[in-house]
């Protein structure tokens, strides 16, 4: 018996509601997630709507929405939860990375090390 394969992300319940309302006034597609180089901190967490997934992208299904996870930021991402918060002052996606060695001052660029796999 092979057991199932571990979720890349996960998304917490308001992070799933807050996908489908999305993607239910979007239309087609998919939400992507990934990083990108920038900020002070080195690297910042990216969305985007896509209408399909690039070829290596890996699919997630949790809580019963699909997003994508850019191929590139996979072991940068690993082990995520990826929740919605609103406050009076904002309302955003905010990852929980374990993989997070570091964050700016302000909290939109972070420092990454990729995920080590167990051998």
């Amino acid at each position: 018996m092979t057991r199932p394969k571990p979720k890349a992300v996960t998304l917490t319940d308001a992070a799933a509601e807050r996908v489908k309302a999305l993607m239910a006034k979007n239309g087609k597609g998919y939400l992507r997630v990934g990083v990108t180089n920038g900020g002070c901190a080195g690297m910042e967490y990216m969305m985007d709507y896509v209408s399909e997934p690039e070829p290596f992208d890996e699919r997630v299904e949790d809580k019963g929405v699909e997003i994508v996870v850019e191929s590139k930021a996979l072991l940068f991402l690993l082990g995520s939860e990826i929740d919605y918060e609103v406050t009076p002052l904002h309302a955003k996606f905010v990852f929980r990375n374990p993989n997070e060695t570091d964050a700016c001052g302000c909290g939109e660029s972070v420092t990454l090390t990729p995920a080590q796999l167990e051998s």
